[in-house]
């Protein structure tokens, strides 16, 4: 196959940080080419150069497209050449239609009257080709993630896609979601369309990818070919610069007296009052432990985290909570973190962090009392405390002025659970902690966690990754539907046993 791509000797500078160092990238024309790398590697930089969101000229390097140099204005610009981007924050307008949504700029109109029901006929064919059913009506807000995911590719489609650029397009999906949209891939692959694929997940880039290049530090570090056959190890080694030969770091496990306990606790939807989500579910965590929760997606687990942490979700919660043997009032927020729980929310990016703040700023916020002085903060404490955890958490910054919304994601969520450290809680609930993130920054997520259980403390986390729970934890609890369908000791846990529990109760 001919390269449809090539992209030479790409050079991109920020002030004071290079985020590209002179990257190679060839593309053949008709490959799933996946791009992989750790938080911050640059990938993410390099596809927005590609697709004009960092225009010709701000740029060193030559960027070959369909055998010719392309200079790229804009996104519009390469957009007319069939190059579409899918970011990994989804770019739909969420009340409009799904018909609306594919059009939007890109309007079937005669004489600025909008034709309807072509546009209707031609949201249909789109919506079969992407294998979605609904209603070319149907509310965007309506629809699951997964199927926002193949309306944005179905928009693709509508542009006369060539080359298909996807930015994380799983990190948000369940896993029969996530099996969907790559055999989705195959599909577009065997009608002529070329991918570009970002991901952090492994396995899934060995399942389609034809082609795998790796990034490190802002440069091109490998390109492999994976008809050759490809290892994770390999592609992690390239990743990290180092071998992983364990991904989950060795600890002692010693779990003390019962940090925290639930008893017989049930929550109901917020909006539909006879709707029970929580039923009588029980619990406890004991200092120093990892105690894990599985389950597949929606069977209640982000539920029952943010019902207890002062209900942020639910109503008419019911059960005790106790921390330390003592109930305690967690009816808000703020009484959740005076009795020592702390939440790492799934969602950093909207609920975890204020992303337009400084590093500063949102390492102090869940303890702003500690950096105050009659009521007033006082700026030179708030600095030192936030420079001790970029230090000790190896928060990879220029600076702690740094605004969060320019760091990686493994870097971001290092810097939510500073925010929570520096409340002190006695325990911390981790959801989907190292979701989104690379192999090196979780590694050393996972590291944070076990010094956390070492030091004492009690952590319940939930994780849609098996292996990730089989690996951290001491206990996990099984979760269908809405309660725990059984409990498992780190050396009764499998894969096999966890899905049993949850398919056969």
């Amino acid at each position: 196959m001919t390269a449809l791509l090539e992209m030479r000797s790409i050079t991109k500078t920020f002030p004071g940080v290079k985020a590209l160092d002179g990257v190679n990238l060839s593309v053949r024309s008709g490959e799933i080419h996946a791009l992989v790398g750790e938080n911050g590697a640059g990938k993410s930089t390099l596809m927005k150069v590609l697709s004009g969101v960092y225009p010709a000229g701000s740029y060193e390097g030559e960027i070959h497209y369909d055998g010719a140099l392309a200079a790229f204005r804009d996104i519009s610009d390469s957009e007319r050449r069939g190059i579409i981007i899918i970011h990994q924050e989804l770019a739909l307008v969420p009340l409009l239609s799904i018909a609306e949504n594919l059009f939007l700029g890109n309007e079937r109109a005669r004489g600025g009257v909008i034709n309807w029901p072509e546009t209707y006929r031609q949201t249909e064919a789109l919506l079969r080709k992407v294998g979605l059913r609904e209603p070319p009506g149907t509310k965007v807000d309506s629809l699951g993630v997964g199927k926002q995911q193949l309306v944005e590719i179905a928009k693709a489609l509508s542009k006369d896609v060539r080359l298909l650029i996807l930015d994380e397009p799983t990190a948000a999906l369940s896993e029969q979601d996530s099996q969907a949209l790559l055999d989705l891939l195959l599909e577009l692959k065997a009608q002529g369309v070329t991918s570009i694929i970002i991901s952090h997940k492994l396995n899934e880039v060995r399942r389609i990818a034809d082609t795998v290049t790796v990034i490190r530090d802002g440069a091109t570090v490998s390109t492999l070919d994976a008809s050759a056959g490809i290892t994770e190890d390999r592609i992690v080694r390239d990743m990290v610069g180092r071998d992983m030969a364990h991904r989950y770091p060795a600890r002692e496990r010693r779990a003390g007296e019962v940090v925290l306990e639930l008893r017989d606790w049930s929550v109901f939807h917020p909006e539909h009052a006879g709707r029970q989500v929580i039923h009588d579910v029980n619990l406890a965590v004991r200092a120093g432990e990892v105690v894990g929760i599985a389950g597949l997606m929606g069977c209640g687990r982000t539920e029952l985290a943010m019902s207890l942490f002062g209900q942020s979700y639910g109503r008419n919660i019911r059960g005790e909570a106790r921390v330390h043997g003592r109930p305690v009032d967690v009816s808000t927020v703020s009484r959740a973190i005076d009795a020592g729980l702390a939440y790492v929310t799934e969602d950093r990016k909207s609920l975890g962090l204020i992303l337009e703040e400084t590093i500063q700023r949102n390492v102090t916020l869940a303890n702003l009392g500690a950096v105050s002085t009659s009521g007033v903060i006082t700026e030179a404490r708030e600095t030192t405390v936030a420079e001790g955890f970029r230090s000790a958490m190896n928060i990879r910054t220029p600076s702690v002025f740094q605004k969060v919304m320019n760091l990686s994601g493994g870097n971001q969520q290092k810097v939510v659970l500073s925010k929570w450290l520096f409340a002190e809680p006695e325990v911390l609930i981790l959801d989907e902690p190292t979701r989104g993130i690379d192999v090196g920054a979780k590694f050393e997520i996972y590291g944070i966690i076990n010094e956390l259980s070492r030091s004492g403390k009690a952590v319940l986390m939930i994780s849609s990754e098996m292996p990730e729970l089989l690996g951290m934890c001491d206990r996990i609890y099984v979760m269908s539907e809405g309660t725990f369908v059984g409990e498992l000791s780190a050396a009764e846990a499998s894969q096999e046993r966890i899905m049993s529990l949850i398919v056969t109760e």
